[in-house]
């Protein structure tokens, strides 16, 4: 099997900036839902573009998912950057009467 590392590479640069953006839109949309009174408001239409501009960079780098190695760069970028998400979230931080 011949890996074609150029395809594999860009679906992973451009995997790995898409799922950060993801991310931190994620996080943003949870915070304010914290602060809002129907959370289900924000987190519903947020879920709603951060899912579709996801998969429309996936389609778009991958080429219509005919380009194998693109496709597998872009996954391998969507999950190591959701590995990385979510042991940052895990880390303790000290709340403002904490400090």
């Amino acid at each position: 099997m011949i890996v074609d590392w150029p395809d594999a590479l860009m679906g992973f640069g451009v995997g790995v900036t898409v799922s950060i953006l993801y991310f931190a839109g994620l996080a943003v949309s949870v915070r304010f839902a914290l602060g809002s009174s129907r959370p289900t408001s924000i987190l519903l239409p947020s879920a709603v573009v951060r899912i579709g501009l996801l998969l429309a960079a996936g389609w778009l780098v991958t080429d219509g998912a005919t380009l194998a190695w693109a496709f597998a760069g872009y996954g391998v970028a969507f999950f190591l950057v959701r590995f990385l998400a979510t042991v940052l979230a895990r880390i303790p931080r000290p709340r403002p009467e904490d400090v």
